[in-house]
């Protein structure tokens, strides 16, 4: 009897239809995803660069997650999630109304009505918006003009993104011919994957001396961040059935599976051809196996989640170390970070792997009612790996079209790429802020902007090094040393 008080409606606050568990779930799922982006990737991508391109690659990312959230509530979300415009767009409108927000959830185009209110969907799907920005800069670090930065992300949200979305998860016509997306890995990881090489190729490529040498300049930071990342892919993935049910549980345990089986299998393939395990490499093997099993987390078996490990710690691994060196259009596009391989590349093996491997018993648990099946298990499941390729090429296409009209266009107003004196400099130029008080990179300690006099402090006067004013204004720096 205590229990059912607890669920009954007490008040204005918890109406009949409100379950608090799911409730209380999807605002924790939410709350991971936003985890992997600030600071997972703000701490990931500061840290895997090199050292004058921390600050503003931290930046970018944050820029991103910030600009995201207030467009979608302006008039993505209902783009993306609301009534239909068109087979492939959703009619926009704002999601900031208090009638809207308090009322159950419901996606319209799909007759989904999850037991908490609009206010929990809209910011749960938000942060996998944000999320989608933040992997496509990883493409275009170190050069892209910040200006231009700025102007892409709302445009690239509205044309590219609330496209896919809607198409695959909101009732258009993806989502209708079944086509299984169970959690974005053509909707966020493609779309980053293919969008992210295209802005790489008009935005143009890094200075020489960075693409010969990018260490990164904190690989423990860089393995934080990986783990934010990691440890928040259960709300990416436990977060997409819209309640706390038995399919987030196969979700979030396929989804470490997967990742665990392709760190290994990377870093194994690192030893026997590099002969040594590379850090850098799990991240990317975990990452990839994180990607590769997002369409298919709740709907294939756990012993299929192993076998997408192991796909996605090799395959993407050739792509990445043979195939992009033997190719020449991959080698004159500079994509800092590897984006195409570890998202495009991965995501469209998930998204296949799950057209073969999605088991007819858990795709019921996801959508009720319906006969859809991989490949692997006969019947209908021949027409459904078909319906993944043409999906992915739906995808795919939109997103190079649309990426490459949105650039051209910012082009015609803000440069695309920073001019080359700001590029030799870095951070400093950019922002007048820099990541480290330490100098480095050849870099010399200015005695004229840490005045002993002013700062009150004893500067030993042994120091000999160089000075140079820097004619990019007084950043945030602390006192340094010359070691």
């Amino acid at each position: 009897m205590v229990t059912a008080g607890a669920y009954s409606e007490i008040s204005p606050a918890v109406p009949e239809w409100l379950n608090k568990g799911d409730n209380a779930w999807q605002m924790t799922a939410s709350t991971l995803v936003s985890i992997q982006s600030v600071p997972g990737l703000v701490i990931l991508y500061g840290s895997i660069v090199k050292k004058k391109w921390a600050v503003n690659s931290a930046f970018m990312a944050l820029y991103a997650f910030a600009a995201v959230l207030i467009c979608w509530v302006l008039v993505c979300y209902r783009m993306a999630f609301g009534d239909k415009l068109l087979p492939f767009w959703g009619k926009g409108a704002p999601a900031l109304g208090q009638k809207f927000l308090i009322r159950q959830a419901r996606v319209p185009e799909t007759g989904s009505d999850p037991f908490y209110p609009m206010a929990s969907l809209v910011y749960f799907q938000f942060t996998f918006a944000a999320i989608t920005l933040i992997l496509l800069a990883g493409s275009v670090l170190g050069r892209m003009n910040i200006r231009a930065w700025m102007a892409f992300v709302p445009l690239w949200l509205i044309f590219s993104y609330t496209v896919g979305a809607f198409s695959l998860w909101g009732g258009g016509f993806l989502y209708q011919w079944d086509v299984i997306d169970y959690s974005g890995g053509y909707v966020i990881h493609l779309s980053s994957g293919i969008a992210g090489l295209t802005a790489a190729y008009w935005v143009g490529p890094r200075l020489k001396s960075d693409r010969e040498r990018f260490p990164p300049n904190n690989v423990l930071l860089m393995l934080a961040g990986a783990g934010l990342l990691w440890m928040g892919w259960s709300g990416f993935n436990g977060g997409a059935p819209y309640a706390a049910n038995v399919a987030a549980s196969i979700a979030v345990l396929n989804t470490n599976i997967c990742a665990a089986t392709s760190l290994l299998v990377w870093t194994s393939l690192d030893v026997i051809f590099f002969k040594k395990p590379s850090v850098i490499g799990a991240v990317q093997g975990m990452m990839t196996g994180l990607v590769c099993i997002t369409p298919g987390a709740g709907v294939v078996q756990s012993w299929a989640a192993i076998v997408m490990g192991i796909l996605s710690g090799s395959i993407p691994w050739v792509s990445m170390m043979i195939l992009h060196k033997k190719s020449k259009l991959l080698l004159k596009i500079d994509d800092a970070l590897g984006v195409f391989h570890t998202h495009a590349v991965a995501g469209l093996l998930g998204g296949l792997l799950t057209g073969l491997l999605a088991e007819p018993a858990l795709c019921r648990l996801l959508k009720p009612g319906t006969n859809t099946r991989g490949a692997f298990y006969g019947g209908n499941g021949g027409k459904q790996f078909l319906k993944q390729i043409v999906a992915a090429l739906f995808v795919a296409g939109w997103n190079v079209v649309v990426t490459t009209l949105i650039l051209v266009a910012i082009k015609l107003f803000i440069p695309l790429r920073m001019p080359d004196e700001e590029l030799v400099i870095g951070d400093d130029a950019v922002h007048g802020e820099e990541a480290y008080a330490l100098w480095g990179d050849g870099e010399r300690y200015d005695p004229t902007k840490h005045d002993p006099a002013k700062q009150g402090r004893h500067v030993s006067s042994s120091y000999s090094g160089e000075i140079s004013q820097s004619p990019y204004g007084n950043g945030a720096r602390g006192v340094t040393v010359e070691l």
